[in-house]
């Protein structure tokens, strides 16, 4: 069946890829032979940030890929990497994708059962793990899955008296490669010479909200079509990033968004790469790095909001004063900006140097974004809130969209021509439709993916007959230019009076607030909508604080009177946004913060609502009986 379309938007090609040369490896070895002593990216040891150059890097990945040839890697197969982002993850990469290998990311956070899946649905003979965390879970499950052979392991503490036959160090498989390399110098350029634009180079594996995580095939023309279209044609229409960009990697790895952003653009722009500590550390090492390009999460947006009320709220009078003042101006700018597509005037530019003066100058540098050229928000829905919040304050925010099946490519907001609520324009050589009856947002272009692997049945019905990838998204256009999401075909709420309502713009509206970290609106099959709603431990904590009001645990927290007629505030200032059918009736707190070990979250953070529904089965059967719950 062909794709019954409303509207295709499309701008001009992007130019396709010489055939069989270019690749991620031989991008990373011109930089080596062009610029060797320049810095390609930086890691904090021990406190003290290291530099590492561009030879230093290609040099060090060539050990890796004669080990992993000797241990058996060849076109085709494939290596895991089960670690937190650090410079092993990109000469583990590199060196598989330069053998025509197959990269296989786990999330630092995949507990031993998503493990075992992954491993064994991608036939891994080889899992690089950093530390011995990470090497138990694979060593747990390693007897189930016969074509896993070896386990390397970067960091040796606590691993020194395993004796297992799988366990290799880092070191000793750095240097096995360096002794081939020795004996057979040819072995990685002859494979290069062989690569082709088929070539997959990553299983990228989905978060997994409905199901087993599947492995998604991403070639070598896809990662190159996506280079192209984001950064080598981005300069036409949007801030271009350079070689003088300094960019800092904190998503794992494993993720579409974070390894375009960090590893393929700076492979494609020779920018440098600050390796954060980890994700809990990111906004120490915002402020550390200060970058001028940084993709953030919604999540990570909204604790940086979230950040700023907190030190406020604990600040003295006269800061709170001086604050509270200019954070109203922000607001009245960012108004004016979105009236104008993100571009100020004089008079909004003149006033903003004043209060830079006063407030935002140290506001930025305190979040880590005086240096910020332009900033992302993708991955996600964000709050408009949180968008206007960043823009007055002088943060140059741009919404982006794209999936994991698309290489991450199909819509941005750009400058001058942001609406916020949107999630932008088609990137240039790219087509977007709707479908008129489901109103499911197709992409077509060079991006979308090969397909799914080992998994036919859910490639085929992922794409039309005529080549339109099925996003699940249900979107609409606004103004004919840009693109709105309005939620997951599979999330759609019907009440049993036949309304149609998507969740997600009342849970975004409902995350905006500072206290509010989780909400999960109910109601299929209902009269009414309900919601279950997890607190953010660090505002609310901090807010009980300053109201002496004691607790000892989350879930104390949560059963305080107080603090549900907090939320409950929060919950009627949604309502006040939405039409009647679609306010909240009656909420509940969850007693416990939601977690990925538990299957309540993905890896990435998304909410399995199936398990939530099955865990909270009585808390929602309380909202919707006799017993009536907390009323909104």
């Amino acid at each position: 069946m062909n794709a019954d379309v409303s509207r295709s938007v499309t701008h001009g090609p992007v130019a396709a890829s010489p055939a069989g040369a270019r690749t991620l490896a031989t991008r990373l070895r011109g930089h080596a032979e062009q610029r060797p002593d320049a810095v390609a990216f930086r890691y904090k040891r021990f406190g003290v940030w290291e530099e590492t150059t561009w030879h230093q890097y290609w040099d060090r990945a060539q050990d890796v890929s004669c080990a992993l040839a000797a241990l058996g890697i060849g076109p085709g197969d494939r290596v895991a990497v089960h670690s937190e982002n650090r410079p092993e993850w990109l000469y583990a990469d590199l060196a598989t994708v330069a053998l025509r290998g197959i990269t296989v990311g786990l999330y630092p956070t995949n507990p031993s059962v998503e493990v075992e899946h992954i491993l064994g649905h991608s036939q891994a003979s080889i899992v690089i793990v950093e530390d011995q965390e990470q090497a138990d879970k694979a060593l747990a499950v390693a007897d189930r899955l016969s074509e896993l052979k070896t386990i390397v392991y970067v960091e040796p503490r606590g691993l020194r008296s395993y004796r297992d036959p799988r366990l290799m160090s880092w070191s000793e498989l750095v240097v096995l490669g360096q002794r081939e390399r020795e004996r057979e110098p040819g072995t990685v350029e002859r494979h290069m010479a062989d690569a082709t634009p088929d070539d997959v180079l990553a299983l990228i594996y989905t978060s997994g909200t409905t199901g087993p995580p599947k492995g998604a095939m991403i070639s070598v023309a896809n990662a190159e079509f996506a280079i192209e279209a984001h950064i080598e044609r981005a300069g036409l229409v949007t801030p271009k990033i350079d070689a003088n960009d300094v960019l800092i990697s904190y998503l794992p790895l494993c993720h579409g968004a974070e390894r375009i952003l960090t590893e393929w653009t700076n492979l494609a722009t020779g920018c440098v790469v600050n390796f954060a500590e980890s994700i809990e550390t990111i906004q120490t090492d915002l402020r550390d790095v200060q970058p001028t390009v940084f993709l953030g999460v919604p999540r990570i947006w909204e604790k940086v909001v979230a950040g700023i009320e907190i030190s406020i709220a604990n600040a003295t009078p006269f800061k709170r004063m001086t604050y509270r003042f200019w954070e109203r101006v922000s607001q009245q700018l960012a108004e004016r900006l979105c009236e104008r597509g993100g571009s100020h005037t004089w008079g909004t530019r003149l006033v903003y140097l004043i209060g830079w003066l006063f407030v935002y100058r140290a506001l930025k540098e305190r979040i880590g974004m005086a240096r910020c050229r332009f900033a992302l928000s993708g991955s996600a829905p964000i709050a408009p809130e949180v968008l206007k919040y960043l823009m007055g304050i002088g943060v140059p925010i741009y919404e982006v969209y794209g999936m994991t099946e698309n290489t991450a490519t199909a819509t941005r907001n750009r400058p001058g021509h942001i609406r916020i609520g949107t999630v932008g324009e088609p990137y240039d050589g790219i087509e977007v439709s709707l479908n008129p009856m489901t109103g499911e947002v197709l992409t077509r272009h060079g991006g979308n993916f090969v397909g799914y692997w080992r998994d036919e049945e859910a490639t085929m019905s992922t794409f039309t007959d005529d080549g339109w990838l099925k996003t699940g998204d249900v979107g609409e256009w606004v103004h004919d230019t840009h693109l709105k999401i309005t939620g997951r075909i599979k999330d759609i709420i019907i009440t049993s009076g036949g309304k149609n309502i998507s969740p997600a713009e009342i849970e975004n509206s409902l995350k905006a607030s500072q206290y509010i970290r989780e909400a999960v609106v109910i109601g299929d099959g209902r009269k009414f909508l309900t919601a279950l709603i997890g607190i953010e431990l660090e505002t609310v904590g901090d807010w009980a604080s300053r109201k002496n009001l004691p607790y000892t645990t989350y879930r104390d927290l949560t059963e305080k009177p107080q603090v549900r007629d907090l939320i409950e505030r929060e919950v009627q200032a949604t309502n006040g946004r939405f039409a009647r059918v679609e306010n909240i009736r009656k909420f509940k707190l969850i007693p416990k913060e939601l977690d990925h070990d538990d299957g309540e979250l993905t890896a990435t953070q998304k909410v399995r609502r199936s398990a939530i529904a099955e865990m909270f089965s009585r808390e929602i059967e309380e909202m919707y009986g006799d017993r009536s719950g907390v009323s909104a």
